[in-house]
């Protein structure tokens, strides 16, 4: 990774590890830094959303993420009288074409960023544990960062400092960047627990209309361990040991027969709904919780950091490549918006939650979130499909010329763009470095046998799409204006 890298990034939570991962694919130099001695051991973010499984998907590990964790287990009342009624939270909704993941996976957050760092081994990188930063100096052409390290202070000198440090960022700090927002007035414990007594197929709550008695303990899959989660009072010390969670268990549950055998992790902490002032500073950036911090009500916060750190890689190293720096202007217009909606969101389905309402739908899924009103976006051209630029492009099955079965999303995959015509010729096109072109239909090497592309995206015969990196479409033309869809990606790349 060298001393002196192109990229250093402040974090190695699952934002910190995105980012590390892009770097990676794109043969960036980089140095991942923690303060942490060892890798964070809860299960905090344990929810995974639909589109966060496409860009795991994109990143080489979304299976080994299902095979790490699993879905979401049936939600069970328990009453007074001894009675349970057990409701799906999660709006059951089947996969299809166009969308290939439509539930939650729940994964535990330790789990999810191991198989992240397995990946980036895999890439040829590791997290630098038990290095902080203490220092952060910027000028023109880079940033001189100060670490505290196992054998001493070190000055790291880089072109780009990225702050994934969490909601208590010294990145964000040293900068003074402001963090406005507010404390919702609820505090709680969270803490991952070995439970003995209570059955693992349900997620099971007591005393669902009743905040201040209410607790959850939900089976994390993947483990052995149960998350507990209760609203405690907003002052005064909280027992987090095992005798003293066991002792809470028991009491909100009035059920003697259940013990907490262990604790594994456990965290009280005050809900806030905050937003940074700005993503950047100069040369360096914010993102993940550093950016936004949120109640954790419709698992908004690793999803929406993942995918923060998914839209700064491809355009950080875009132009340490050689694309403009404006680029990277177009992070922060087009992430904190979404970061601002996501904030809402979950703050809205707290005061759900406090009601007993703790349903779910599309609005937590993040398929529908895009950038329609950001510069990337071209406006389109009037034409009546229904895809357009700004939104994500949806994935559809599709057959190749030799016959066997092609997804469009493994056209999508990797670090390159996509330029995509329908029922027309590739001539008109020009093969050029990180563009991939493909053309579907009669003559072209992708057939939409079964009519799914189609159906996804309406285009009419003639048009072509410009797809990014990240698979959301920059633009679409009519037949005879693919010029104007090159000279796009020629604006934005190396």
């Amino acid at each position: 990774m060298g001393n002196t890298p192109d990229v250093v990034i402040c974090g190695a939570g699952a934002a910190g590890l995105t980012l590390a991962i892009e770097l990676a694919r794109r043969n960036v130099a980089f140095r991942l830094v923690e303060q942490r001695d060892q890798p964070f051991h809860g299960s905090r973010g344990k929810g995974i959303q639909p589109r966060s499984q496409e860009v795991f998907e994109d990143m080489g590990i979304v299976d080994q993420l299902f095979a790490a964790g699993g879905l979401y287990p049936v939600s069970r009342s328990h009453h007074a009288d001894g009675t349970h009624t057990d409701a799906a939270v999660i709006e059951a909704a089947p996969a299809s074409p166009a969308e290939p993941y439509r539930q939650p996976l729940m994964v535990p957050q330790f789990l999810t960023e191991s198989v992240m760092r397995d990946r980036l081994a895999e890439l040829g990188h590791r997290v630098d544990f038990g290095h902080g930063l203490i220092g952060v100096e910027q000028d023109d052409t880079g940033v001189s960062v100060r670490l505290a390290t196992p054998t001493g202070e070190q000055t790291v000198r880089t072109r780009y400092l990225i702050g994934t440090d969490g909601g208590r960022s010294f990145v964000r700090q040293a900068l003074g960047i402001g963090f406005p927002g507010k404390t919702l007035g609820v505090r709680a414990v969270v803490a991952d627990i070995v439970l003995q007594g209570l059955p693992r197929d349900a997620w099971h709550t007591f005393n669902q209309d009743d905040m201040a008695q209410r607790i959850s303990l939900c089976p994390l899959m993947g483990t052995r361990l149960f998350q507990l989660q209760a609203p405690v009072p907003l002052e005064g010390e909280v027992d987090l040991s095992a005798d003293g969670l066991g002792a809470m268990v028991r009491a909100r549950t009035g059920r003697h027969d259940l013990a907490v055998l262990d604790v594994q992790w456990a965290s009280a902490y005050q809900m806030s709904a905050r937003l940074a002032e700005r993503y950047r500073d100069g040369r360096v950036f914010l993102a993940g919780d550093a950016a936004h911090t949120h109640p954790p009500t419709g698992g908004q916060g690793l999803n929406t950091s993942v995918q923060d750190a998914y839209n700064l890689g491809w355009k950080l190293a875009a132009v340490l490549q050689g694309a403009p720096a404006a680029l990277l202007g177009t992070y922060e217009q087009e992430r904190r918006p979404i970061a601002a909606a996501m904030l809402g969101l979950a703050t809205t389905l707290l005061e759900h939650a406090r009601r007993g309402d703790n349903r779910r739908g599309r609005e937590v899924q993040q398929l529908d979130l895009g950038y329609a009103d950001a510069s990337l976006s071209l406006p389109a051209e009037p034409r009546r499909g229904r895809i357009t630029p700004g939104r994500r492009a949806p994935d559809a099955l599709l057959q190749g010329a030799g016959g066997q079965p092609v997804r469009l999303f493994e056209v999508f995959r990797g670090t390159h763009w996509t330029l995509l015509g329908y029922q027309t010729g590739r001539a008109a096109a020009r093969a050029r470095k990180g563009l991939r072109i493909h053309v579907i239909g009669q003559g072209g090497e992708l057939r939409d046998a079964a009519g799914h592309f189609a159906d996804a995206y309406g285009l009419a015969p003639g048009e072509w799409l410009l797809i990014r990196p990240d698979g959301y479409v920059a633009a679409v033309a009519v037949e005879g204006h693919i010029n104007v869809l090159e000279a796009h990606f020629e604006r934005h790349a190396p």
